[in-house]
C-alpha cells in the first residue's frame, strides 16, 4: 500500500521538486491549492495526471480540515506561505495570517483528525535576522528582522508547542536560500538570472539591484526538498538547519552569473536605493552539521552549478519566447 502526502503549497517551487521526489518514492501525491481565478500550475504542469490537488486555503481552518479527513495521509509537508519578504513589509496583517495562523491551522487540523500523521512545516533562516552567532546552528536565537521573519518565528514556535503538547510528529526544517530555475522573478536570484539572459540575448542592457554586500548561503531547491522528507522518516522529531555552509555575496551572485555568458557585469548592473529593504538582515550563514550527522544529508550541486544551471534555463526560455531574427543578431 502507497504512503500518501499532502502538500501545500505544490505549485510554488519547492512543492514542484518535493512532489516529484515523492512520485519516485511510490508516493500518493495530493497538492493543496488555493481557489483562483486563474490558477498556477505552470512548475507543475509536468506532472499533471500524477498528482491530485484539491482546493483548501491556509486562512480557512475547515477547508483544511476537510483536506486532512479526507486524504487521510501519512505526511503533511507545508510548504505555502506568502513567502517574499518585500511583500511582508507591505501586507504583514496577511503575512501574519498565512505564515503564522495558517500553520496554526494545520497542526490543529491534524490534531483532530489523526496524531499519527508526520508534519513538516517551511522554516527559514530570515528568523535569525540579526545574528547572534555566525554560522547559525538550531541553537542559534532568534532575532527577525522583517514581518515575513517575524511570522515564520511563530510558525516554527508553534510547530514545536504542538509537539511537546500533543506529541506530534511535527519538524521544521530551518531552511537557508534555495534556488533553482523554478524560482519566482522578483526574488533576487532569479531576477539576474533572467536579466543576465535577456542582456545576453539583447533583449535589455542594465540590471537594477539593491544591495550588493548583502550575504546569503544558496544552494539548489531540489536538494533541500530531499532534506525535508528525510526528516520525516526519523525514529524521532527534529529540527534541522539545512544549508550549504557557503555564504556569497549579491555581487558573488551578479560576478557568477555574468561570467556564465562572458559578460563584465560592471558594464550593465546599476544599484537603485528604492531596491534596499527596510532592515537588512545581517551575515546568514549556516551550519548543517546535525543535518550531516543525523540524517545523512548533504547538498548535490554547487553556488556556480546551480547559477549556472538557472542562467542557462532563462537563455532557453528567452530563445523560444523572443523573435529568432533579434536574438540570432545579439548573438556573437
Amino acid at each position: 500500500m502507497s504512503r500518501r502526502a499532502v502538500v501545500t503549497g505544490i505549485t510554488g517551487q519547492d512543492g514542484s521538486y518535493l512532489a516529484e521526489l515523492l512520485l519516485e518514492k511510490g508516493y500518493e501525491v495530493v497538492g493543496v491549492t488555493r481557489r483562483l481565478s486563474a490558477p498556477n500550475q505552470e512548475r507543475i504542469e509536468h506532472l499533471r495526471g500524477r498528482v491530485g490537488l484539491r482546493q483548501a486555503d491556509l486562512l480557512d481552518q475547515m477547508s483544511l480540515l476537510s483536506v486532512i479527513d479526507e486524504v487521510r495521509p501519512h505526511e503533511v509537508y507545508n510548504l505555502a506561505a506568502m513567502s517574499f519578504v518585500p511583500t511582508s513589509w507591505t501586507q504583514p496583517v496577511l503575512t501574519g495570517e498565512y505564515n503564522a495562523q495558517g500553520v496554526t491551522r494545520i497542526l490543529d487540523a491534524i490534531r483532530r483528525v489523526d496524531t499519527s500523521i508526520r508534519f513538516y512545516q517551511a522554516s527559514s533562516s530570515e528568523m535569525f535576522g540579526k545574528v547572534r552567532e555566525t554560522p547559525q546552528t538550531e541553537a542559534t536565537p532568534f532575532h527577525p528582522r522583517s514581518p515575513y521573519g517575524v511570522s515564520k518565528t511563530f510558525a516554527h514556535y508553534i510547530t514545536v508547542n504542538y509537539r511537546e503538547s500533543y506529541d506530534l510528529f511535527a519538524v521544521s526544517g530551518i531552511l537557508f536560500n534555495h534556488e533553482s530555475p523554478r524560482r519566482g522573478l522578483e526574488f533576487v536570484t532569479r531576477k539576474v538570472t533572467d536579466g543576465v539572459a535577456r542582456i545576453k540575448l539583447g533583449l535589455a542592457d542594465r540590471l537594477s539591484l539593491g544591495n550588493l554586500d548583502a550575504h546569503r548561503d544558496w544552494g539548489f531547491a531540489g536538494d533541500y526538498v530531499r532534506a525535508m522528507w528525510t526528516m520525516l522518516q526519523q525514529d524521532a522529531p527534529h529540527d534541522y538547519v539545512i544549508a550549504t555552509g557557503v555564504s556569497r555575496s549579491v555581487e558573488d551572485l551578479v560576478a557568477t552569473a555574468f561570467g556564465h555568458v562572458g559578460l563584465d557585469w560592471r558594464e550593465h548592473v546599476r544599484t537603485d536605493p528604492a531596491l534596499l529593504r527596510s532592515a537588512e538582515v545581517d551575515h546568514l550563514i549556516g551550519d548543517a552539521s546535525k543535518a550531516r550527522a543525523e540524517l545523512g544529508w548533504s547538498p548535490a550541486v554547487d553556488f556556480e552549478g546551480l547559477i549556472g544551471m538557472m542562467v542557462d534555463a532563462d537563455l532557453a526560455r528567452h530563445r523560444a519566447l523572443s523573435p529568432p531574427l533579434a536574438v540570432a543578431a545579439s548573438t556573437p
